[in-house]
């Protein structure tokens, strides 16, 4: 004979992110860890970054590691904010990646390498968070 189980919804368990929830938010953070460490970089030493006279975007690049560092660590807050299922982070997720996105593209000439592999990253969580449906994002746990 089998026992019976409680199966009633709610009963006491949470709701944790799932599937391409879960996927958007770790690549997110990953993205906005490259991001903080482009912005410290930026920062501190510009000996890293490769010179590119003529650039039509031209920024000091102290102000393009202020900009990569601020998108970072927001980056990092949507991503756990999405792990907490948080529908503000949903939306911001999906406009921070856009951001990212633009900043690694307009920042290209200065670490090519670094950019097109956050502006990967930035794609796929665009995807994840735009092709999830809400009774997918979530698993009782």
């Amino acid at each position: 004979m089998s026992s019976p189980t409680n199966t009633r919804a709610g009963s006491g368990s949470a709701t944790v992110a799932g599937g391409l929830t879960i996927f958007a938010a770790v690549m997110l953070m990953i993205g906005g860890t490259l991001s903080i460490f482009r912005g410290i970089m930026g920062i501190a030493e510009d000996d890293v970054f490769v010179n590119t006279p003529n650039y039509v975007f031209r920024f000091d690049l102290t102000s393009w590691g202020w900009i990569h560092l601020v998108l970072g660590v927001i980056s990092v807050v949507v991503g756990i904010g999405l792990l907490r299922l948080s529908f503000w982070a949903r939306i911001l997720g999906v406009a921070l990646a856009g951001l990212l996105l633009i900043a690694n593209f307009l920042s290209m000439p200065y670490y090519p390498f670094w950019s097109i592999t956050v502006i990967a990253i930035c794609g796929f969580v665009i995807w994840a968070l735009c092709v999830v449906r809400p009774d997918d994002a979530t698993l009782a746990g």
